[in-house]
C-alpha cells in the first residue's frame, strides 16, 4: 500500500500545484512568461488568452480532482476510488491526445506551432504521469 499512497501524493501535490497556476492566470498573470500574448501562444496554442472564467473553471475542477485523489469525502471512499479512476482517465486522453498530436480535438484552435512542440515535449507527458500516478492512488485500500 506503501506505492498507492506515495502516487496519491504526488498527484495530489501535482494536481492542487496545477489549479493554483491557473487561479493566476485566471487573475491575469503571464507567469512563468512575460506577456499575455507569449502566454496564450505557449500555454493555449491560441492567439487569444482565455478568460478568468475558463481559467477558474479549470483550478476548480483540478482542485476537486485533487480532493478526489487525497480521499475525499472521506465517508463514501467507493465515490473517491470511481472519481480518481475518471481522474486518472480524463488525463490520460489528454495525455494520449496531446502526444498524437491531437489536443485540438480536445481544446479547439490550439495549433501554434510552438504550443504544439511544448505539448508533446512537456505537457502530454505529463498529463500521462499523473494518469499514471493516480491510476495507482486508485488502487488504495479498496
Amino acid at each position: 500500500m506503501k506505492i498507492e499512497r506515495a502516487a496519491g501524493r504526488i498527484s495530489v501535490t501535482a494536481l492542487t500545484a496545477l489549479s493554483g497556476v491557473h487561479i493566476a492566470w485566471g487573475l491575469g498573470s503571464p507567469w512563468p512568461l512575460r506577456d499575455r500574448q507569449t502566454f496564450s501562444d505557449v500555454v493555449t496554442g491560441r492567439p487569444d488568452s482565455p478568460g478568468p472564467m475558463a481559467c477558474f473553471a479549470v483550478a476548480g475542477a483540478l482542485g476537486t480532482a485533487a480532493l478526489l485523489v487525497a480521499g475525499r469525502p472521506r465517508r463514501s471512499p467507493a465515490l473517491s476510488r470511481i472519481g480518481t479512476a475518471g481522474v486518472a482517465a480524463v488525463l490520460g486522453v489528454r495525455g494520449v491526445a496531446g502526444l498524437s498530436g491531437r489536443t485540438d480535438l480536445l481544446s479547439p484552435g490550439s495549433v501554434s506551432a510552438r504550443f504544439r512542440r511544448l505539448d508533446r515535449l512537456a505537457y502530454s507527458p505529463l498529463c500521462v504521469a499523473l494518469a499514471a500516478s493516480t491510476a495507482i492512488a486508485a488502487r488504495r485500500s479498496r
